[in-house]
Order: C-alpha cells, then structure tokens, then sequence
C-alpha cells in the first residue's frame, strides 16, 4: 500500500507553496497530486511553476500527479483544463466529467473523489475511459467500499482519504468573500488571509464547517489511521493525507510508519492527536454523521481554529 498526498486546497502565496513542496522530497510519501482544485482566480503559480514542482519531485522518487479544478465555471477554465490535459509529462486526476471527457482514449489517468462514483457501473465506465486508478468519495464508508472492491474492474486501483479537513461541497458563491461582505469577482483573495480555511461555528460555539473560497469542508480532520489493516485487506493501493499549513513532515511519517509496519495504529492515533486541526472525525467511515468521532452520535465542541496567519510549513512544532 502506498501513501499520498493530494492536492493543496488552500490559497498559499507562491514562496510558501515552493517551500512546501521542495520540503516534501526528503518525506517517506510516494505520491504527490500537485495543481489547483478549488478556484481559478488562485494564480499565485504559473503553469510552468507546477511543472517545475512536478519535475523536481520526480528526480525525488515520487510519483506525481496533476489534478483538475473540480468545479468549471467558464470558457477560460476550459481551456486551462484542456492545457493540464495535455500536458504530455504526467497524469492527471480527472475531478470532473469534463476532464475524464478530454482524458478518455488519450492517457490513463485517477479519477478523482469528486468524481461521484458510488457503484461498481460507474467503476466500470471510468476503466472503459481510461482511469486506472479512482480515489472514493470521502461520505463513503466501509460497507459501500467492500461491494465496491468485489465488482471493480481487475486492474483498478483504489485510494482512499484518510487524513485531512473533509472536502464537503463546491458551490459557484465564494463563502469567504461573502463573510468579508465581498463580491466573488472582487474578493481581494481573502482566502489568502486564512492558511487552513476560516472556521465556521454554530451559535453553541460548535465547530461545525470550514470555509474555503468557493468549496466547503468538515470542521474536524479525517483520521483513518486505526482503519488502515482494513483498509489493506479490502485491497486498497493508496492511502491519502491531505496538506495542511503546519506538521505535514510529521503527518506523512507517522502514516508511513504504520503503512510499513513499524508503527502499530492506535499508537499512531495518539501521535496524531497533537497535529489533529478541529478535533478528529471518522463518522463516513462507520456509516454515520461525518462529523462524530468513533461512532459518537453527537458531535463534540473544540476550541475554535486558528484565524487568519500566514501558512507556516517550516519545522514541525
């Protein structure tokens, strides 16, 4: 079972994202998705910055993977989707229709887990396009992934998300312009302002949502590390963790310690705490609320998460 790291979901500015990744070349993670999921208008990479990026984590040993916006909103995206596409260097991580459309009979590529693919049909289809490899969508859980992994096609692999702030929903309404009392189209990049999302809570002081331009997730993080025998039982090939601003170095040891074996998982689950942004959840994976924590019906209230600061991906603290 290899690990990986998606996408980077939040709005870092250029030095930040160089630092970040570069870092990740001496890490023990064996595959990087590197690209823009969530907003167009996030520019601070060139194109030709992520082939940089992708050049240099390839001569690291990593396997590296462009992934698409997940939503396409103009004419324009089109066209730097059609440019991602065809890069003719590296795969990509189809993250809606319209990338697995221009993919199909052209390169095998991940069909992504915004990609709804909830039944062994769409499994099926996805192959006949080209996917190789299908990331689940994170509101799965375990039962829906057994039936899935006895009718995929043979030679499909299967990644899993089991770290990091739940990606929810993506909406053409940017939420942190709007909170700023912003319009979408003059937004001043107020995402920038918040390296890990800007926390949404309930009138209870409940952490409930994370706001994150135009895509919402969980307030808690995914942790899936005691499921990761599962997890290798049911035949799984990748294991996903998701970036964050601070601790990333020590996230990816601590899971690939345990993917090799050196780590037993509940010991992990406890080194993981102190890295754990909103509290744990892992409700999706037993078949309830996503945000309950081992099968808790009832979310529990955290302290509040950081505000606004610069992304801080130097030396784990």
């Amino acid at each position: 079972m290899k690990l990986s790291l998606g996408p980077l979901p939040y709005f870092w500015d250029r030095e930040t994202v160089m630092d970040f990744y570069h870092r990740l070349v001496d890490t023990p993670v064996d595959i990087v998705y590197l690209g823009e999921v969530i907003c167009a208008k996030r520019r601070a990479l060139r194109p030709e910055d992520w082939l940089e990026l992708a050049d240099t984590l390839r001569a690291g040993g990593k396997e590296v993977v462009l992934s698409t916006l997940a939503l396409i909103e103009a004419e324009s995206e089109l066209s730097a989707l059609r440019r991602v596409c065809e890069n003719g260097q590296f795969r990509v991580e189809a993250n809606d229709m319209a990338a697995v459309n221009m993919l199909t009979g052209a390169a095998p590529f991940v069909a992504g887990p915004h990609i709804n693919t909830y039944n062994a049909a769409t499994l099926e289809l996805l192959a006949e396009c080209g996917a190789f490899r299908w990331v689940m969508p994170v509101e799965q859980g375990r039962e829906v992934l057994e039936a899935l992994q006895q009718g995929r096609p043979a030679d499909m692999q299967t990644e899993v998300f089991v770290f990091g702030r739940l990606p929810l929903a993506f909406s053409a309404r940017c939420f942190t312009a709007r909170a700023h009392n912003l319009p979408k189209d003059q937004c001043e990049f107020r995402c920038g302002d918040y390296p890990d999302g800007m926390p949404l809570a309930t009138r209870e002081q409940q952490d409930f949502l994370t706001l994150n331009g135009i895509q919402v997730q969980s307030a808690g993080t995914c942790n899936l590390v005691r499921e990761l025998p599962v997890l290798a039982e049911l035949g799984v090939s990748v294991v996903r963790v998701s970036p964050q601003s601070r601790h990333m170095s020590a996230i990816i040891d601590v899971f690939a310690r345990v993917v090799d074996g050196r780590l037993q998982p509940e010991v992990a689950a406890h080194a993981l705490e102190a890295y754990t942004q909103g509290g744990p959840c892992d409700g999706y994976w037993h078949g309830g609320a996503g945000m309950s924590w081992r099968g808790q019906p009832e979310p529990r209230a955290y302290p509040a998460s950081a505000g606004s600061g610069k992304a801080d991906t130097g030396a784990d603290r």
